[in-house]
């Protein structure tokens, strides 16, 4: 392996590195001197400053070279127009649990970069190509999105903080539960706002959605507050799911038919129920009249050729309200989704 490139220290060393990463991969480089006994070399040792002014060169000729970019510590570093592009497959270059704090990326080229587990905790990724890389698990906090592109970017299902919650809430930390929630918030505001200033809505508003849970569970976990936060979320998504407004009307209608069925309504004069001893076919036509009717109420348009009874009335009362809100919901959230 050729240290051309790497400071002197390394070239004088002929310790290996230390450094392993969390997928158990050894570092092929030289210890540095300078390590003071960490036995690491100049790209992992967090300790040496990296303001080289030829550290990008260093950086693209070391992963354009074939070596491995996993783990390296560039706090504070100045990358500003960093190429790591793979132009020789299909893979990008790996930089996964880098340490990338502080650092300065304006502009930097990082198509189908592997970034996964790594920290760019106040990055500056202005301007930056980030398409098509891996940001999964990586530490997001504070990160600067502004004009970076960021078109079909894993994330994960989950970003760190999120999943440091869900941990310290197994664990009884609640105090930490909320300090984790906090930034999660903020992190997928952030996030959001970057694909709103890149038009992809449909990022966006999934960022949305995971900001608003986020912010759900960090309330009081039997409040009336978190309760109406999670109706609305079970209705629409925070308005980002129309689908959910048109599951819950369905389910609804079918509920509420259901019930008339056992209740009964009435058609001129005509009892309209189950009855156990009437044929199937005759019970089958009597159940769809009370979905008829059950639709008739959700939309409420009130033909009056069926009218409830008895208990049924109060049934149909807060069918046709709920109905009337429901669609009303619909009308919104679709609208929102469309107008993007």
């Amino acid at each position: 392996m050729s240290n051309e490139h790497e400071p002197q220290s390394q070239q004088n060393n002929s310790h290996q590195c230390h450094y392993v990463s969390p997928n158990g991969q050894r570092c092929q480089q030289l210890s540095d001197d300078q390590s003071e006994g960490d036995n690491l070399c100049f790209w992992h040792n967090d300790q040496d400053i990296k303001s080289n002014p030829d550290l990008v060169e260093n950086l693209q000729t070391l992963a354009n070279n074939g070596e491995s970019l996993i783990g390296y510590s560039l706090k504070r570093a100045d990358l500003t127009e960093l190429n790591l592009v793979n132009h020789h497959s299909k893979n990008g270059y790996d930089l996964s649990y880098a340490d990338l704090y502080h650092a300065k990326l304006c502009g930097a080229h990082l198509f189908h970069l592997n970034l996964q587990g790594a920290s760019l905790m106040k990055a500056d990724l202005r301007n930056a190509n980030l398409h098509c890389a891996n940001l999964e698990d990586c530490n997001l906090l504070g990160v600067k999105l502004t004009n970076a592109r960021i078109e079909n970017v894993t994330w994960g299902k989950q970003i760190l903080q999120e999943k440091n919650a869900d941990k310290a809430c197994r664990e009884g930390n609640h105090s930490e539960m909320l300090d984790c929630l906090e930034q999660a918030e903020e992190i997928y505001r952030n996030l959001r706002k970057a694909a709103e200033n890149q038009g992809l809505f449909e990022t966006s508003g999934y960022f949305f959605y995971k900001e608003m849970v986020m912010r759900r569970y960090q309330l009081p976990k039997f409040s009336f507050q978190r309760a109406i936060s999670q109706v609305v979320d079970w209705f629409c998504g925070y308005g980002e799911r129309p689908l959910n407004v048109v599951l819950f009307s369905l389910l609804l209608i079918g509920f509420s038919a259901i019930l008339y069925f056992f209740l009964g309504i009435e058609a001129h004069g005509k009892l309209i129920h189950l009855n156990f001893s009437a044929s199937l076919y005759t019970n089958s036509i009597s159940f769809l009249e009370c979905l008829y009717f059950s639709v008739v109420t959700f939309t409420t348009l009130g033909y009056g050729d069926l009218v409830p009874i008895g208990a049924a009335r109060p049934i149909a009362a807060f069918e046709a309200f709920t109905g009337n809100f429901t669609i009303a919901l619909f009308v919104v959230v679709f609208v929102k989704k469309m107008t993007r």
